[in-house]
């Protein structure tokens, strides 16, 4: 008698009021298997990983046909104590978008140690010793000096390394992981696939992975089920689907991997120069508030970017690539000197930085957490005309607004929506849309692309250089995805513990490394 599946999704739909958006979806997943998801942002992998868990707002949104049955139960329509039961004990799921999904009030020990009191009953010292090895297992370094840290005080790679930490403390029979390494860099990526893998050897677990990340799916997937427009294309074993695709779709996806790489730049002016940045941020203070121990998060960094040049930051997360950024963008104290424009800003008032914003705009890691919850996408993309460009006239601004949403590839009826009705790709491209309409001489893009599936990430990247050719447009760019990195930078400086080890032509960092750990970071980039 041959063993029942672990998952089986039998003819899913999900609705939205009368909208079905997921339709008639079936797959199954036995246990010690792995199982990708993947489709373009929007084509509803998250809302059926969502469903599979109950998670969805119920009763506006409904299954008009299918069931869900995990280990030979049935879950639609199941009440909360059945459901909980299942939730974090045989079910673990890790979210996309880590800031949305910790609790911004708690400190990383209190998340974790709630998850294994409610399930495992683990308190006190079992529970902080269960927590560090937890948090050694997904490579956060120093997990002592974590516990007591909030959120808001990690990195986006050690924010996802802390959700997937929660995901695993009651070893699931199930892991449902939504783009589980979209925010790591290649060698903590490497080795986040490499410890579910042997997780799920030695739990026997299923994992069904939500991604657009083709590297990843080969590296770690048994079979592939392709979503468009919440329909399946084709459900397939890995090897089968990267040798011979039957879908024309699927076939679009697997030519969307980023090559190629920029062309020399010629010399052209200085646009930005930093000099002997350095950050520090407090850790402990004494009795009388005074500060006994500091991070410090950059230390003596300086770099120049020229007019019409990309220069990407690479490194770990957590080096000080972020932190690094928004001290020259001055959104945070920092130390150093920074001239934009010909004109120090590092000292100036508030009111001729303000001025200055306007050539000089950034696009967040996380769109979601950038996004005003409470304004429409055309007022958030309205914001900044309205501070620097007040003459325009309502129609002038709908204008504007209307032509620069299509040009990331929404259409005008996103105007109107607000952002927790688009999927984690289409939110990156309204912060894109907000940078652009001001015309700006520089951008920050901080991991502009991590949350794009391959194909769009492939048009925003083009579409980033073609502006840069007709602008004259220079970018700061920060990634840990290197085949993002050599298609779009001109310059790379590699950063690790807040201080640049090595930098150079992007030919020169990617052919003819001089640092072990730049040669490291390239090694470990998935094939």
């Amino acid at each position: 008698m041959s063993m029942s599946p672990l998952l089986s999704v039998d003819n899913l739909s999900v609705s939205f009021a009368d909208k079905q958006i997921v339709k008639n979806i079936s797959f199954q997943l036995d246990r010690g298997k792995t199982l990708a998801i993947v489709g373009e942002s929007g084509a509803g992998k998250s809302l059926l990983a969502q469903s599979i868990l109950q998670l969805l707002p119920y009763p506006h949104a409904h299954h008009p046909t299918g069931e869900i049955t995990l280990c030979g139960e049935p879950l639609v329509g199941k009440g909360d104590r059945v459901l909980e039961a299942i939730r974090g004990n045989k079910v673990g799921m890790i979210f996309q978008e880590p800031m949305t999904s910790l609790n911004p009030l708690h400190t990383v020990q209190k998340q974790i140690a709630e998850t294994l009191l409610i399930h495992k009953g683990l308190a006190g010292k079992q529970a902080v010793e269960r927590t560090l090895e937890l948090l050694t297992l997904v490579g956060i370094d120093d997990p002592q000096s974590r516990l007591n840290a909030y959120p808001h005080e990690l990195s986006g790679g050690q924010r996802q390394r802390v959700m997937i930490a929660m995901a695993l403390a009651n070893e699931p029979e199930l892991l449902i992981a939504d783009e589980p390494t979209t925010a790591l860099d290649v060698t903590i990526q490497k080795q986040i696939l490499a410890l579910l893998k042997s997780l799920q050897e030695s739990l026997n677990m299923g994992i069904l992975l939500i991604t657009h990340d083709l590297h990843i799916v080969k590296s770690i997937a048994d079979d592939v089920l392709v979503m468009r427009h919440g329909e399946v294309v084709e459900l397939q074993a890995k090897q089968a689907l990267f040798d011979s695709p039957k879908e024309a779709y699927t076939q679009l996806l697997l030519d969307a991997i980023p090559r190629g790489e920029m062309p020399a730049l010629a010399e052209s002016e200085m646009l930005l120069s930093a000099d002997n940045i350095c950050v520090s941020f407090p850790l402990k203070k004494n009795f009388w508030g005074k500060v006994t121990h500091t991070l410090d998060a950059v230390k003596g960094v300086s770099l120049q970017i020229h007019k019409g040049e990309t220069v990407a930051i690479v490194g770990e997360s957590g080096s000080g690539k972020s932190t690094l950024a928004q001290a020259i963008l001055q959104l945070g104290k920092s130390r150093g000197k920074v001239v934009f424009l010909g004109e120090q800003i590092d000292n100036i008032d508030h009111q001729a930085l303000q001025r200055l914003r306007a050539k000089l705009q950034i696009v967040f890691q996380d769109p979601f957490a950038s996004l005003s919850p409470r304004l429409c996408v055309g007022d958030i993309i309205a914001e900044g005309l309205e501070v620097h460009q007040p003459s325009l006239s309502t129609q002038q601004v709908e204008d504007k607004v209307r032509a620069v949403l299509l040009r990331v590839g929404l259409d005008e009826q996103s105007m109107s929506r607000y952002p927790h009705q688009f999927s984690g790709g289409q939110r990156q491209r309204i912060s894109i849309a907000r940078a652009l309409i001001l015309n700006p001489e520089l951008i920050v893009l901080d991991e502009p692309t991590s949350a794009l599936d391959r194909s769009i990430q492939k048009q925003i990247l083009a579409l980033l250089i073609s502006l840069q050719q007709e602008l004259a447009l220079s970018y700061l760019f920060i990634s840990h995805d290197l085949s993002v990195v050599k298609a779009i930078s001109h310059r790379v400086l590699v950063m690790k513990s807040g201080e640049v080890i090595e930098q150079g032509t992007t030919n020169e960092i990617f052919n003819a490394a001089k640092e072990h750990y730049t040669q490291i970071l390239l090694s470990s980039a998935l094939p």
